[in-house]
């Protein structure tokens, strides 16, 4: 700073300015904060440049407007099952009974300045922050980002999609309406079905029998505090891991796992995101002013005798709901108790395959046996088993939302809800098996078609005739960034148990876990999963005389 300032005073030996108020408050800042060092540190941190790398950016903003617009909602919004006669605003529920959770809601949509707007924003951001979060993770998933360093980052973004998936439930039945009270009725009954404890937890969640008083005040708190703590303090360790580490970046020329090729953080980034949150924040908007969404004076209130026509939960909910939608009605009596397997089993089972989900990065990192840092990302096609496993759990959630949404299917396809049904029951276990293995075979052509192109170059266009008569289209050398692109990616061979008996001819213990683990390395990342590189001395034989044609 000293230094700064004699070269900055003025000519003749005069002293320099005195420092400004901003200068000295920087000073006593950094005096006390070391903030100085911390932003010399960071502030000129890589980030590469991709348009996927913003994902989770989507996911952050649509956060912060779910905050901004919760904190709106949430001074109008009275959370009580109290029951009232409407008379208000809407004519044409004046008189009906209703809580007052529901009439403070038609309040918020017809009676305070931009309430509606705020809670179709809010809907909306809830909407595209599971989307974002969904289609990030996979993209994590698919270019295996998720090794070592970056486990814990894809457990914290794990926990985030289901807390989001939970936060969505319990926002989506505050309002009381006919179709979130259904969607109640239906999570109730879920919970009914776990075995001894089911009635025990029903009763302590609404405070009696269904549907009770106590419902919605108690998922006030836990919707508007409880998870947005929870997730608020995620996404801050999961911002933090991420500036951490060297951010992924695809391969190409530069970037190996030492080196990041990018922008820096400042000055560059911080503009990129600021317009971004913005844009974001537009297209939030002006989804929520133009695009109407949970009409709920056109479901009416909720009452446990009624149920609305196509009834339909959020879409991140479908999946759920296809499980026990399309699942036999199979239930056991026994010594007393009547154990519904039809809902308990799906109940169980989409628990069961989102934990799968969060645990297969150590379930990976374990059957490789591979502790080295990545940086690099890997491109889908080179992992092709990893790929079809994605795809396949992808094909599977569809399947269920065409489950979950059968009777709305059929009532606008004009087909059988019973054909429906059993289409559904035989497509999840064929669907996800076909896509595995198209998929899978889609990956192997592209490896194969780049290391066509290794060798023999691009397609230029251009025919020629040989002397011979023949017509040969001219193939152009690849350019050494996109050779360069098309080859770094790895082909270590897979873990193997290896021989039996050591070299003195003692029998080696091979262990059950040593066994699985070699077959599973060998289906993931075995010779059938891999199309050899082409080799140095192939490319050179090959480019060495007149062959790219």
């Amino acid at each position: 700073m000293d230094g700064a300032r004699s070269v900055n005073g003025r000519a003749g030996g005069r002293s320099s300015a005195p420092p400004g108020s901003g200068e000295k408050l920087a000073d006593w800042a950094d005096g006390r904060l070391g903030l100085y060092g911390l932003a010399k540190a960071n502030m000129r941190k890589l980030f590469p440049d991709h348009p996927s790398f913003m994902l989770g950016e989507i996911c952050l903003y649509s956060f912060i407007v779910i905050i901004l617009t919760g904190i709106y909602l949430t001074l109008f919004f009275e959370p009580s099952g109290v029951e009232v006669v409407y008379n208000g605003s809407y004519e044409p529920l004046n008189g009906v009974v209703m809580t007052r959770a529901f009439e403070s809601t038609l309040d918020i949509s017809f009676d305070v300045r931009g309430g509606l707007l705020i809670r179709q924003i809010h809907h909306w951001a809830a909407l595209v922050f599971v989307t974002g979060m969904l289609v990030h993770m996979m993209r994590v998933f698919f270019t295996g980002a998720y090794r070592k360093p970056r486990e814990v980052n894809w457990v914290f973004g794990w926990t985030l999609l289901m807390l989001g998936i939970i936060t969505g439930l319990t926002g989506y039945s505050l309002p009381d309406d006919l179709l979130s009270g259904t969607g109640i009725r239906f999570a109730q009954g879920a919970i009914l079905s776990v075995p001894i404890v089911g009635t025990y937890l029903s009763f302590f969640l609404f405070g009696g029998e269904f549907p009770g008083h106590d419902i919605i005040p108690r998922l006030f708190p836990i919707h508007v505090l409880l998870l947005p703590g929870i997730m608020l303090g995620l996404v801050t360790a999961h911002l933090i891991l991420v500036f951490y580490h060297k951010h992924t970046q695809y391969p190409g020329p530069g970037r190996d796992e030492k080196t990041v090729v990018g922008m820096p953080f400042l000055p560059v980034y911080t503009a990129k995101a600021g317009g971004f949150f913005f844009l974001v924040f537009g297209m939030l908007a002006f989804m929520g002013g133009i695009a109407q969404i949970n009409p709920v004076w056109a479901f009416g209130p909720y009452r446990p005798d009624l149920v609305t026509t196509g009834a339909q939960p959020d879409w991140y909910l479908g999946f759920s709901e296809g499980l026990i939608r399309v699942m036999p009605g199979w239930e056991i009596n026994a010594w007393g108790h009547t154990l519904q397997l039809g809902v308990f089993i799906p109940f169980s089972l989409f628990p069961l395959i989102l934990a799968a989900i969060g645990a297969y990065p150590f379930i990976e990192a374990w059957i490789t046996g591979d502790k080295r840092e990545h940086h690099i990302l890997d491109r889908p096609r080179n992992v092709p088993v990893r790929t079809g496993l994605g795809v396949a759990w992808l094909s599977l959630y569809v399947v269920l939302l065409i489950g979950g949404g059968n009777d709305v299917v059929a009532t606008h396809l004009h087909l059988s809800i019973n054909a429906i049904t059993w289409f559904v029951r035989i497509a999840v276990f064929v669907v996800p098996v076909l896509a595995f293995v198209v998929t899978k075979r889609v990956c192997l052509g592209l490896q194969r078609r780049d290391r066509d192109k290794v060798l023999h170059g691009r397609e230029s266009g251009i025919i020629r005739r040989l002397p011979h008569g023949e017509y040969v289209e001219v193939h152009e050398p690849l350019a050494q960034a996109q050779l360069h692109t098309l080859t770094q990616h790895e082909q270590n061979g897979h873990y193997e148990i290896g021989p039996l008996v050591d070299a003195n001819g003692v029998r080696r213990p091979v262990t059950a876990s040593m066994r699985v683990r070699a077959r599973l390395a060998r289906v993931m990342f075995g010779p059938e999963t891999q199309i050899p590189k082409p080799t140095v001395e192939e490319y050179r034989q090959i480019t060495s005389g007149d062959h790219q044609h």
